[in-house]
């Protein structure tokens, strides 16, 4: 069976964990727990006679004074940078965060979560701006963590990507 390391990287309180938690156990919880460090699950996807196990790993919230530890991205099929559509500065916060994993692996796949679609938007950006940046992005997944809205859809995109 094949075996891919996804770090989840993001601003703090953008629902990292709870993307983690919706994919791998379908559950949803009011509950905020900051993660501290890295928090490591695994789920198993199948498709089309394709094995993969997803080995998760939900890195504690960044922001632009701590950073995060670069070691944590070693050996990672791709990583996820997730904002909150309902914080400006969370899309900010996580254009830095491409920057400061680009720094140290710019090969590896990166994709653009845009997460809690189902509350609405305040960015003060226009869709077209969104869209702009994430071209620096290998793709863009609007989700939500709490309906479960294309969460599985994301882990599955990254799962089989270029297999």
């Amino acid at each position: 069976m094949n075996q891919k390391k996804v770090c989840i990287l993001g601003p703090t309180g953008v629902g990292k964990t709870s993307l983690v938690k919706q994919f791998v156990e379908g559950i949803f919880s009011e509950k905020y727990q900051t993660t501290i460090g890295v928090k490591i699950d695994k789920k198993q996807l199948s498709q089309n006679g394709n094995d993969v196990q997803l080995l998760l790993w939900d890195l504690e919230g960044i922001d632009r004074y701590c950073g995060f530890n670069p070691r944590y991205l070693r050996g990672a099929t791709a990583y996820i940078v997730v904002v909150d559509q309902t914080r400006s500065q969370s899309l900010l916060e996580g254009l830095d965060i491409l920057s400061m994993a680009r720094e140290h692996y710019p090969d590896t796949p990166a994709f653009f979560v845009v997460n809690k679609t189902d509350l609405p938007t305040s960015w003060h950006w226009s869709e077209e701006e969104v869209n702009e940046h994430a071209k620096s992005f290998t793709s863009l997944i609007k989700t939500s963590a709490k309906t479960g809205d294309n969460v599985e859809d994301l882990f599955s995109t990254i799962a089989f990507w270029a297999q």
